[in-house]
C-alpha cells in the first residue's frame, strides 16, 4: 500500500482517514480513535495529508509534521495567498 495523499476528517473522538495512491485509486479507508492517531501516522510513510479547517486542525498538523508528513489545510495561509 503506497499512500501518496491522505484525507482526514477530524472529530472529537473518532476520525475518518481516506488514502489514495499516485494514480488516485483508493487504498485506505479507516476509522481511527483519538488514541490510535499517533501510532497510525508514525507507521505511515511520509505523504501529503489534507485536513478540514477547524479548531483542532493545527494541533494535528503539528503532530503530523513531527512525523515528517506534509500538511495541507482547507484554509490558505497568508504566505500561500501572496505567492498565488
Amino acid at each position: 500500500m503506497n499512500i501518496t495523499t491522505l484525507g482526514l476528517d477530524l472529530a472529537k473522538s473518532v476520525f475518518q482517514a481516506h488514502g489514495i495512491d499516485g494514480s488516485g485509486k483508493t487504498v485506505l479507508v479507516k476509522k481511527l480513535h483519538r488514541k490510535q492517531m499517533l501510532p497510525f501516522f508514525s507507521k505511515l510513510a511520509p505523504c501529503v495529508i489534507g485536513v478540514e479547517a477547524c479548531a483542532t486542525a493545527h494541533h494535528w498538523a503539528r503532530k503530523g509534521e513531527v512525523l515528517a508528513h506534509l500538511h495541507r489545510s482547507g484554509v490558505k495561509h497568508e504566505t500561500e495567498e501572496r505567492a498565488s
